[in-house]
């Protein structure tokens, strides 16, 4: 867990919260203990609060709308995944026998989650300003990457951009189908997919059905970047 405390910055006084941090529900299920969640919850808020607070400093210009769209691009379960990849969340998850053998360490939903827990046990041990810190580490980079793009609104979520593509394309909006739940009820997990007409486009894993047809929309745009697609 070395590698994560230096991906993080910070070593931990209690190494009970990175632990927990990085256990999932499976697990517990198995061998017992604590799971992540009530520190995925904790990062969760976190997250949105330290991301509004930069947000807020980036764009002293930009309305309420604008700000909540930008939100909605940059804190998300596929961009928390991404950067759960990056700092090598992966192999230290520690996981049930059956979510390990199906490929738990890379699925997107249990990397955004145990990042999500991870910015919680840093909140618990070293307080606000070090999460500030990381979180303006992460998105910094992401803001300029979205300032940069082109469009009349480079802001809007995925699922309204595709619906635009659609439309000026076939005049058709695009379908989201929740095609599998899993996990308590608590903390569920969704996978919603998206057609338009009669043609499959994309699928998404979000822990809301939100953000899982957003990731869904973000894989639609992706192959109607790729493929001549007719619906």
């Amino acid at each position: 867990m070395n590698l994560i405390e230096q991906a993080l910055g910070h070593r931990f006084r209690q190494r009970s919260l990175l632990e927990e941090a990085l256990t999932h529900r499976s697990y517990v299920f198995e061998h017992g203990g604590v799971d992540n969640e009530r520190l995925e919850f904790l990062g969760d808020s976190v997250l949105n609060c330290c991301t509004t607070i930069l947000l807020f400093q980036h764009f002293p210009e930009e309305n309420e709308g604008g700000l909540s769209r930008i939100r909605s691009r940059l804190v998300n379960t596929e961009t928390l995944a991404t950067i759960g990849s990056e700092i090598g969340v992966g192999p230290y998850l520690r996981l049930g026998r059956g979510e390990d053998t199906t490929g738990g360490r890379k699925k997107t939903s249990l990397l955004a989650d145990a990042t999500e827990a991870l910015v919680g046990a840093l909140f618990a041990d070293a307080g606000f300003e070090a999460c500030k810190t990381l979180i303006s580490g992460w998105m910094e980079p992401r803001i300029q990457k979205l300032a940069e793009e082109t469009g009349d609104d480079p802001w809007k979520d995925p699922r309204s951009r595709l619906q635009e593509t659609t439309q000026q394309r076939w005049r058709l909006t695009p379908t989201y189908e929740v095609t599998r739940t899993e996990g308590p009820s608590h903390a569920p997990t969704f996978e919603v997919s998206v057609r338009v007409g009669d043609r499959p486009l994309g699928s998404g894993i979000g822990g809301t059905k939100r953000d899982a047809s957003q990731m869904a929309a973000s894989e639609a745009l992706k192959t109607l970047d790729t493929e001549s697609i007719q619906p």
